[in-house]
């Protein structure tokens, strides 16, 4: 066998085995991605629900003693952002559209913007370019809990309140559908207060008081906004990573074609080589 049939053979079979992979880790993917979905739909209309509230409770009027921290709004210098990307790639553009998104939005600021990063795609981006990565936090399982993201919280509120940051942010990815998913970044803290009509700002009476409450509520606010980001994440990422993957297949499977009629090419010109060299051999003899 010609030396260019073996090696267009020996590639073959690699690629073969490369597209072997990658359909497993699409039907991976897809099994997950199902799950991950609906997670982040069924948690979608909670969130912004809860963000609509304090938006609300944001402009009503109060007293100034009445106002909690997360609410008041300053002129802001320093700003931190949350990003959530994956732990791992093989997702297409997203994580690429994700980290730009925060470049582009931390740019302005320079030195005085922070990151925390949520996954090591977006640790590794921002540590690569300068930027100042102030915490960590990766291995977040594919179904989180609360609890995973309450240090993330408390870290930025702690922020906040001691005046270190001006604002909080958080940056990821909006899932779309199966094969869309918007990066957004999002302001936090302070709360953004909503528009109201003048017949809609008549105040709110709290029971015991309104920093009790508020004080109990925000927090939990600030948690919940956090998590339902990290559900839209993971369910892009699953969704992304699907979809890149089945593409990476479908060019594997293309590419063997191509292969497979370049060495059936390759063995016809041997041959025909092979035949004219007997041929004539057989006419000098005679």
């Amino acid at each position: 066998m010609p030396a260019n049939v073996r090696q267009l053979r020996r590639r073959i079979r690699s690629v073969e085995n490369t597209a072997k992979i990658t359909q497993a880790m699409s039907m991976i993917a897809a099994s997950k991605m199902r799950r991950t979905q609906e997670a982040a739909l069924e948690g979608r209309p909670y969130a912004e629900n809860l963000d609509a509230l304090l938006a609300d409770l944001a402009a009503q009027p109060q007293d100034d003693d009445d106002l909690h921290q997360l609410l008041q709004a300053r002129e802001i210098k320093r700003v931190e952002v949350i990003l959530i990307t994956p732990d791992r790639g093989l997702t297409g553009g997203l994580n690429s559209n994700i980290n730009r998104a925060a470049a582009e939005f931390v740019t302005p600021y320079g030195d005085n913007a922070s990151i925390v990063a949520v996954g090591r795609k977006g640790r590794d981006f921002m540590v690569r370019y300068g930027r100042n990565v102030r915490a960590v936090f990766t291995d977040i399982k594919d179904r989180p809990d609360v609890t995973d993201v309450t240090p993330v919280a408390r870290l930025v509120v702690d922020a906040y309140e001691n005046q270190e940051i001006d604002a909080v942010y958080i940056a990821y990815a909006q899932f779309v559908n199966t094969t869309v998913q918007r990066p957004a970044v999002k302001q936090l803290v302070p709360v953004v207060p909503a528009t109201l009509r003048p017949q809609d700002a008549v105040g709110y009476i709290y029971e015991p008081n309104a920093q009790e409450v508020l004080a109990r509520l925000l927090p939990r606010y600030i948690e919940a906004e956090i998590y339902h980001a990290l559900l839209e994440g993971i369910a892009s990422e699953q969704s992304a990573r699907m979809v890149a993957m089945r593409a990476a297949t479908d060019a594997a499977n293309e590419m063997v074609g191509d292969l497979t009629l370049i060495m059936n090419k390759a063995r016809q010109e041997s041959i025909t080589t092979e035949l004219l060299d007997i041929v004539s051999g057989a006419a000098a003899v005679e």
